[in-house]
């Protein structure tokens, strides 16, 4: 059985998480990818606090694929150092697992 994976994402901009969202169906990378915001983040940064209204990616796909998922993510984001955090996705419906499996590589 195939291991699917929740991946999150932030990026500054709508727009680019539309592109990141995109290249990722596109490149069958993603079954789905949900874009949330804008949300705000505080964080420090360079030793400094800081507010930052985001928007988040919230990317589905194998657990095969995290590698090239990040990066892709990578390769599209405008930050230094982007978030990609992976989480494991213990239980699923079975019509949407099957949904999941025809949407990636």
């Amino acid at each position: 059985m195939k291991h699917y994976i929740q991946i999150s994402t932030t990026v500054n901009h709508k727009k680019e998480a539309k592109k990141i969202a995109r290249a990722l169906i596109k490149e069958k990378l993603a079954a789905c990818v949900q874009i949330l915001g804008p949300i705000l983040s505080i964080y420090e940064w360079k030793g400094k606090l800081e507010e930052a209204k985001e928007w988040m990616c919230i990317i589905k796909t194998r657990e095969d694929l995290y590698q090239k998922v990040e990066t892709a993510i990578k390769r599209l984001h405008s930050y230094e150092t982007p978030e990609v955090i992976a989480m494991p996705i213990t239980s699923v419906d079975k019509d949407y697992f099957d949904w999941m499996t025809t949407g990636t590589l």
